[in-house]
């Protein structure tokens, strides 16, 4: 088997899902181009804001594609090529982008409103809270995991004390990057610049910031950069989106797109042979396939934290319904060919049966920059290029989910509507406390390394999407709409995470019994995995008898 076979299969089935699949569930669900969506509805010049359907998909691609469509595929490979690459194709057609699609539509037909609102409206306030509260312990691991990634990423400095001028580099365009999208920002909106000027000027702009980027690195070691990644997530939290969030992520979605297009048009020119196995076995190195498969590819095939994206910032910009398709449903596929042509570089780049020694980044970083070096850019710039990705990748999620942290936070204290807030509410509900508890938290969860964090993290993330699932569908049930589509997503990603949790616990209790137990590292993590647990089965409990008792159709009108 060769790279461009399978990613030209890729291509072909994830066409044939957008303009099938995804027009079909537009069609039985029914969309209204001459509505007013929330983004004029409640225009505030903060959080709900109408944007050009490139620019809201921009920032939906941008904040759901993280670390993970590079580095699952990669680690999932090691059960071979073959049920990876049919995961991401199913996952991603029949669960992530459904997913994702149905929580940006349930979110515009319901006044913008975020996923733990739209729980209350069809579930109850105690499902509300539940949801909330789960999300919150959520966004706390992924801004812990994220910023760990990013310190590492932009540590000045190798482990023998030389410098390291990627990282250096790829971390002052990061930086650039920051000021220029807030000009950007301003220009585009006071000069109420068409779409066109904006794209040419977009261009332009991503070129000279990595030309300056490059020659002038900045050399800080990681603890400084940790400092400086929090400082910036509590900036974009606060900041409203035409500032900060919208311009960043626009301008990022040339570099990442570019990824993409440089790296599959590599596989068509190299045509790569697979050297990796189809099939290594039920289990592998200790680790069984079912359930540690379906929680290492997230990102690529599903994951929560899209949902929260979809209806906690996206669905306040859709400017009109028909743009939903492309920004729910499309997004989620374009990152499931990210995730195709990370798992074909690594599976090529293989020997004896084994992926190259280094991360995942580093692994697919080093196959991407021999690839545009096949273009005449000198090595050492590709490199830098593409650490720049990677990331870009890792910052356009992280303020997208400390903003979503936020929000949950302040969500989880609002009172009922017709109530008052007390004055202890009305203070840590503020934007800029609510961003440092969220923060602060999330920083000492960060102490114990990015390693520790991220089999939580990918436990959670996948358990996270079976109850947004499961909530969708009592919201299409409810409103008179079909939702059997979701009945075995829910199902399958519920049974995988619980499974996938229940060893995390088993393991973190094994350590304990061994003496090797560290309660800043494994007792946190244990805290937080029984939490979620306890969470999720209340949350999908409530959901469920709201399932089973609801009339179909009760509350259509509503939405």
């Amino acid at each position: 088997m060769n790279g461009l076979t399978l990613v030209g299969i890729a291509i072909v089935v994830l066409l044939l899902a957008y303009l099938l699949y995804g027009r079909w569930l537009v069609k039985t669900w029914g969309i209204d181009p001459n509505a007013k969506t929330p983004a004029y509805r409640f225009e505030d010049g903060q959080d709900y804001v109408p944007a050009s359907r490139f620019t809201v998909f921009s920032h939906q691609f941008n904040s759901i594609t993280g670390a993970g469509p590079v580095t699952g595929p990669i680690i999932a490979a090691m059960f071979g090529w073959l049920p990876a690459f049919l995961w991401l194709l199913v996952g991603g057609v029949f669960f992530g982008a459904v997913q994702d699609f149905t929580a940006l539509y349930a979110s515009v037909k319901n006044e913008g409103k975020s996923m733990g609102l739209i729980i209350e409206r069809y579930i109850g306030k105690t499902g509300r809270k539940l949801f909330l509260l789960f999300c919150w312990l959520f966004t706390l691991l992924v801004i812990a995991a994220f910023a760990d990634i990013l310190a590492g990423t932009f540590n000045g400095f190798a482990k023998d004390g030389s410098q390291n001028i990627p990282g250096a580099s790829a971390a002052s365009i990061s930086m650039i990057y920051i000021f220029v999208a807030m000009a950007f920002g301003f220009f585009t909106r006071s000069l109420k610049a068409g779409e066109g000027v904006k794209f040419i000027t977009g261009v332009v702009l991503v070129i000279a910031m990595l030309w300056l980027g490059i020659e002038n690195p900045l050399y800080f070691d990681a603890q400084t950069w940790r400092y400086v990644v929090f400082a910036y997530c509590f900036i974009a939290s606060v900041l409203p989106m035409w500032l900060l969030k919208q311009p960043r992520d626009y301008l990022s979605v040339f570099l990442l797109l570019g990824m993409i297009f440089g790296g599959a048009i590599g596989i068509i020119v190299a045509n790569p042979e697979i050297q990796m196995p189809a099939f290594m076995g039920w289990s592998v190195k200790n680790q069984p396939l079912f359930p540690i498969l379906f929680i290492t590819i997230a990102c690529g095939a599903v994951s929560g934290f899209h949902s929260l994206v979809s209806s906690g910032t996206s669905s306040k910009s859709i400017a009109n319904e028909k743009d939903m398709l492309t920004v729910g449903y499309g997004a989620m596929l374009v990152e499931t060919l990210l995730g195709v042509v990370s798992l074909v570089i690594a599976c090529s780049a293989s020997s004896s049966g084994g992926l190259p020694t280094g991360t995942p980044f580093q692994i697919f970083g080093q196959a991407i920059g021999g690839f545009f070096t096949m273009f005449g850019l000198p090595a050492h710039i590709s490199t830098c290029i593409i650490m720049m990705c990677v990331s870009a990748l890792a910052m356009t999620t992280i303020d997208a989910v400390t903003r979503i942290g936020r929000m949950s936070w302040q969500e989880f204290f609002a009172p009922s509507e017709g109530s008052e807030k007390s004055v202890i509410v009305k203070l840590i509900t503020d934007n800029y406390i609510a961003t440092v508890i969220t923060l602060a938290l999330a920083y000492a969860l960060c102490l114990a390394g990015y390693a520790s964090i991220w089999p939580l993290f990918g436990a959670a993330n996948q358990l996270l999407s079976a109850l947004v699932l499961t909530a969708l569908a009592v919201f299409l049930r409810v409103t008179g709409r079909k939702g059997w589509m979701l009945y075995v997503p829910m199902t399958f990603m519920f049974v995988v995470t619980m499974s996938a949790l229940v060893i995390s616990v088993y393991n973190i209790i094994l350590k304990l019994s061994a003496g090797n137990f560290v309660f800043m590292v494994d007792g946190l993590q244990l805290i937080i995995a029984l939490a979620l647990m306890t969470l999720a089965l209340l949350v999908v409990s409530n959901c469920l008898k709201e399932l089973t008792s609801a009339k179909p159709g009760k509350n259509a009108a509503a939405a």
